[in-house]
């Protein structure tokens, strides 16, 4: 009798072409980090540090994906537009934008010229993105109800965040604009996406940490009509109460999302959260709650903790070739 010979595993090849537009979701939650942390340092009494210093690395992040997303483009332009067809991959096509946009965001407290550059640049290309994804969503192929996700948020979440820095740089009518666009996709998204919960197949499992994107329309759409009104009005605590009550449904599921494996749909934790610490800071400066501020705090040591294990998890599965690897 022979021995069988065992043939060790072999791990596949982390390969370019199956680097994913996904990735500038990390981006996203490292700008919403910094903007946090600075949130953060303002309310207990210190001068911007290490938000700052998060700013700064998120920029880094950014210009590495976009360099890789690039060469990915150039070699394997067959792989993007398969990303640009995919039903749930094309709204991650706006994240760069997004990220510009934050980023440009988070820089006012480091170069308020280079800011308004990436600001700028970030929401022309947003309202591009916008056009092009919406575009894609109506004139090129049905969809599915099963196809549709929470990650159809993010095309119009963008639009949001641009009056967040916007009144600040002097474009009130610009960011009125933007918050129109983003707030009118808002509600008509959300009105599909529970129809599909609802009266459709569950999410799929690596899919469902994309509930959390629920949060960030409401919470960020928040902070945004604080900065253009500059008042806590009935509107307003509608938009944070929403915000709050995302958050809860979304802890309803805590035992499903307990029980999945790493997948790279965990980074919609990130902004989210982030989103939310941000806005429950602005409510308590504008209310003067005691309560909402050591929230906003525990919500922030919390972003903190999130992204950190993100980052750390991220890198293993890097190392272990669990990413970047066909589906």
């Amino acid at each position: 009798m022979t021995a069988e010979v065992v043939q060790p595993e072999t791990v596949a090849p982390v390969r370019l072409e199956n680097f994913p537009i996904v990735f500038f979701a990390t981006v996203m939650g490292l700008s919403g980090l910094a903007l946090a942390i600075m949130k953060a340092e303002h309310v207990l009494g210190r001068s911007p540090a290490i938000g700052p210093a998060v700013a700064v690395v998120a920029l880094a992040v950014f210009v590495v994906l976009a360099i890789l997303y690039a060469a990915k483009a150039i070699r394997y332009p067959h792989a993007v537009t398969e990303e640009w067809h995919h039903p749930v991959r094309l709204s991650f096509f706006p994240a760069v934008s997004i990220s510009l946009i934050l980023i440009g965001t988070a820089f006012r407290a480091i170069h308020p010229q280079a800011a308004f550059a990436l600001w700028a640049f970030g929401a022309g290309l947003q309202i591009v993105a916008t056009l092009a994804v919406v575009s894609a969503w109506i004139g090129q192929r049905p969809f599915e109800p099963k196809q549709m996700t929470p990650a159809w948020f993010i095309p119009a979440v963008g639009n949001i965040i641009v009056p967040i820095a916007g009144v600040e740089f002097g474009m009130t009518e610009i960011s009125w604009f933007f918050f129109s666009v983003g707030l009118v996709f808002w509600i008509v998204l959300l009105t599909l996406v529970f129809n599909r919960m609802v009266f459709h197949d569950p999410l799929p499992g690596r899919l469902l940490p994309t509930l959390m994107i629920l949060v960030a329309p409401p919470s960020v759409g928040f902070v945004a009509w604080a900065r253009l009104t500059g008042t806590l009005d009935p509107f307003g605590r509608i938009l944070f109460g929403a915000a709050i009550l995302f958050a809860l449904i979304v802890l309803t599921q805590a035992g499903k999302l307990r029980r999945l494996g790493f997948v790279m749909s965990f980074w919609a934790y990130s902004f989210p959260l982030a989103a939310l610490t941000i806005a429950t800071f602005t409510y308590a400066e504008m209310s003067n709650s005691i309560v909402h501020r050591n929230t906003g705090l525990a919500l922030a040591v919390l972003t903190t903790i999130v992204i950190c294990g993100l980052l750390a998890r991220t890198g293993l599965a890097i190392h272990r070739r669990e990413i970047c690897r066909p589906e």
